[in-house]
């Protein structure tokens, strides 16, 4: 009887075991990875890394997904394909870096520079990028659908085919930008500046164009503008007013000092 009872109990306790086990088999797996070197490929996934100093690195399809990256310094670094996604990047800094095909889908990085930055095909959709840095970035077919970038800058970015529908972009500054075939349809554009941008092919169906500066701009050709977007907007007696449609009566608008 003690004999089967004491079997008996250790089979009770063998699924626990191997349990016990493989968590702590992946605790230390996971330990091991964050501290492997930071290559190509590598593998920094539920990582705390702030303050990295990893400028001119090759970092090419590494993994930090839903990692800690905030105040580093990324610059000049590669990371083609690389994934970001629900990753902690405020203040990072990424200027001049390749950045082709990244995933920072609903990234958080408050202030994060990606000046001058290849951005080409990556992907922003649902990123919380507030009051971040895009001057001269290169992001031809980037997609920033549903993302947060209230007061970031793009000035002189070539944003070439882009998504920014149903974005959050008031008080954008996308002076000198390269705006050809981006969709703002549904983005809230209030106040955000684009003087003297070319808009012809943009779409802005639906989009809200509240004191939106359009001093200068050219508008003819662009897709789904309505009498109501442009009554709200601020133009000049510069701007190109597409057929079909009048300039406001209330334009130039008052000096908005909001």
């Amino acid at each position: 009887m003690r004999g089967s009872t004491r079997a008996c109990i250790a089979a009770k306790f063998v699924p626990y075991v191997g349990a016990a086990l493989l968590l702590w088999a992946f605790a230390g797996g996971a330990e091991a990875a964050c501290q492997d070197a930071p290559n190509p490929g590598v593998d920094w996934s539920n990582c705390s890394k702030a303050r990295l100093l990893l400028t001119d690195d090759d970092l090419t399809g590494a993994i930090f997904s839903r990692s800690l990256l905030t105040f580093s310094d990324l610059s000049a670094s590669k990371l083609v394909n690389a994934k970001l996604d629900e990753t902690e990047i405020s203040r990072t800094r990424f200027e001049g870096g390749d950045l082709a095909r990244a995933d920072f889908t609903k990234a958080i990085g408050w202030r994060s520079n990606f000046s001058r930055a290849n951005l080409a095909g990556t992907n922003f959709g649902s990123a919380d990028l507030n009051r971040s840095n895009f001057a001269q970035a290169k992001a031809v077919g980037a997609n920033f659908a549903k993302s947060e970038l209230n007061r970031s800058d793009f000035t002189g970015a070539d944003l070439t085919g882009a998504d920014m529908s149903r974005a959050e972009l008031a008080r954008v500054v996308f002076q000198s930008a390269k705006l050809d075939g981006v969709n703002f349809s549904y983005s809230n554009l209030s106040r955000a500046k684009l003087d003297g941008t070319d808009l012809q092919g943009v779409n802005l169906t639906r989009s809200y164009l509240y004191l939106t500066q359009l001093g200068g701009t050219n508008l003819i050709g662009t897709i789904g503008l309505i009498q109501a977007q442009l009554d709200m907007a601020c133009g000049t007696a510069e701007t190109k007013i597409p057929a079909g449609l009048t300039r406001p009566q209330s334009w130039p608008c008052a000096e908005d000092t909001d």
